[in-house]
């Protein structure tokens, strides 16, 4: 087919006037700088050093352009770079210049601020150390907290050395208790206080609380002071020969208690013909705590 110069020639006028136009356009917008503060990117991170301080999250550029483009700029759209592939042990110096600020097309970076970043790296380690559950609130009334545990006990952190050697634990996100009079028993994150400690492995752990009736307190009286471990063919008395003694435990297992139910005692093994003063014991129980007798102490007459 022939080519005709001057076929659609309207339409060819048209596009030469709009390109002019927009070029009209935009020589003439104004040109003017902007101060942004943008987002600072560390990139190629050595895998056995770790940074010991939090680096800055940003730094402040002055960047030129059209008025119209960096009006629509946000500091997303800037970004600069910082390369530690050559990073060693301790203190380092990086230079930040114009040429690692990523920005849009039109858009000129004049200034980076600061024009040097300072990091201090040490040896990445690990060790392990014990996950302690944080709980929080009050059970419903009538019942309290009691035996917390949590699964897994122990979970491995990894950091920088020195900050290592200063934690002694890792931590849950709390459990509320609050209102509660069964067991709780709920899934939540393990974390470290330090930003510059980390889980090598991101672990959850499982909060288990004992939720109990609070304890009942009771007095038990004339429970008798028996006499164990006393040598053969020698006669004792005990003065007094009975004493209260203070429970405390569920309240149906206090009050059910009964003065010969309670095993008080003195033990008088090594222990000859005299007089002595001594402390009166009591046989433990797991469904009630003894908390004292009254008299603590006793006389005994052993002949």
């Amino acid at each position: 087919m022939a080519y005709h110069p001057f076929r659609h020639l309207g339409l060819k006028f048209l596009a030469v006037a709009v390109a002019v136009g927009l070029w009209f356009t935009v020589a003439g917008e104004q040109t003017v700088e902007r101060s942004l503060r943008i987002p600072l990117e560390l990139r190629n991170r050595p895998e056995r050093l770790e940074l010991a301080e939090s680096p800055p999250g940003t730094v402040d550029v002055r960047v030129r352009g059209a008025a119209g483009l960096l009006s629509q700029l946000s500091p997303a759209d800037v970004i600069a770079m910082v390369d530690l592939s050559q990073a060693k042990s301790g203190r380092r110096y990086f230079p930040l210049t114009r040429t690692q600020v990523r920005a849009p097309f039109g858009v000129d970076v004049v200034e980076v601020t600061p024009g040097t970043i300072s990091l201090r790296f040490e040896p990445s380690q690990s060790k392990k150390v014990p996950v302690v559950p944080v709980v929080e609130g009050q059970p419903a009334p009538g019942y309290v907290a009691g035996t917390v545990s949590v699964e897994p006990a122990m979970v491995e952190v990894a950091g920088p050395e020195s900050a290592l050697q200063r934690l002694k634990e890792a931590t849950t996100e709390p459990v509320s208790v609050s209102g509660k009079h069964g067991q709780v028993r709920e899934e939540v994150t393990i974390g470290v206080p330090d930003a510059s400690l980390r889980l090598k492995t991101p672990a959850s752990a499982t909060v288990t609380v004992q939720i109990q009736p609070t304890p009942a307190d009771r007095l038990v009286a004339r429970v008798p002071v028996r006499v164990r471990n006393a040598s053969r063919g020698l006669s004792v008395q005990v003065v007094p020969a009975a004493v209260s003694v203070a429970t405390r435990g569920a309240k149906d297992v206090v009050d059910a208690l009964r003065p010969d139910s309670i095993a008080a005692f003195v033990d008088l093994v090594g222990f000859g013909p005299g007089r002595y003063t001594l402390s009166v014991q009591v046989e433990g129980s797991q469904d009630f705590a003894v908390v004292r007798t009254e008299p603590a102490t006793v006389l005994v007459r052993v002949k």
